[in-house]
């Protein structure tokens, strides 16, 4: 038998590795869903809030006026097929950006492939942060706001088409929107694929990643639904204030995952 101190010490470290492995891919989850949080109310909300809030409309128009009751206007507005949809292609993304992460970071040459994505979507959430800040450096981050007028023209034909009035319409417009490409996307993404670089990253943590993005998203945008751009101005104006600092914070949470992933290759 072995030195038993030796056991035990052997123990102590492989459970802090798996702690601190542990703690990496939460702060990387919490720091997304917060990041979905901040990104819908400066960006997802003013984008697909029209497309929630011609949901909502079709959807009452189709309840007979002696029926309209609170519930049902609230039931109208949740647009859980919707939403539902959205989080299944950002699930769908995650799962292909930890899958290529994973593949590629288990190459020799590409062992700083996770820290360098992790730093490149701390520099994109202190893009979007700083736009915020001081809007005279938007030209810093070119077109990564704005989605292509031809993508955002097909969306529009294909929800034309949609009966958005049906849970399948819903499920299928949210499945659809969820493609839509977007500077937070894009950050989201990244430190999604750099979830790969760990010991337990792969399909299921890149789209757990991006599940908790997207589940940052939704709150903002019930709220449109619910009580409409004007009516929900004041807990969007309220969470835009806070926008800025929570995507600086979680730039410098994911800087300082970069800098250790990159850290520990020397």
């Amino acid at each position: 038998m072995g030195n038993p101190l030796e056991t035990v010490a052997a123990w102590c470290g492989h459970l802090g590795g798996g702690l601190h492995i542990g703690l990496a891919a939460g702060g990387i989850y919490l720091g997304l869903l917060l990041a979905g949080a901040a990104g819908s109310v400066v960006h997802c909300a003013p984008m697909c809030g029209p497309f929630v809030l011609g949901q909502v409309a079709d959807r009452l128009a189709r309840v007979p006026g002696a029926m309209l009751c609170e519930r049902q206007r609230l039931g109208s507005a949740l647009l859980l097929p919707y939403h539902a949809g959205r989080l299944i292609t950002y699930a769908g993304l995650g799962a292909l950006a930890g899958e290529g992460g994973a593949t590629l970071g288990r190459l020799p040459w590409f062992g700083w492939l996770s820290g360098t994505l992790l730093g490149f979507a701390a520099l994109l959430f202190l893009g979007q942060a700083l736009r915020r800040l001081a809007p005279s450096l938007a030209w810093a981050m070119p077109g990564t706001d704005r989605a292509p007028a031809g993508w955002i023209r097909l969306i529009r034909v294909l929800s034309a088409r949609v009966d958005r009035t049906r849970p399948a319409g819903g499920l299928l417009l949210g499945l659809t929107l969820g493609l839509l490409p977007c500077g937070f996307l894009y950050a989201a993404l990244a430190a999604a694929a750099a979830t790969g670089g760990s010991a337990a990253g792969g399909p299921l943590a890149g789209a757990a990643a991006m599940l908790c993005f997207g589940l940052g998203t939704v709150p903002s945008l019930v709220a449109v639904g619910v009580a409409g751009h004007a009516a929900g101005r004041a807990f969007h104006r309220g969470v835009r204030a806070l926008a800025p600092a929570v995507l600086l914070v979680n730039a410098a949470v994911l800087g300082v995952l970069a800098w250790e992933r990159l850290a520990a290759l020397g």
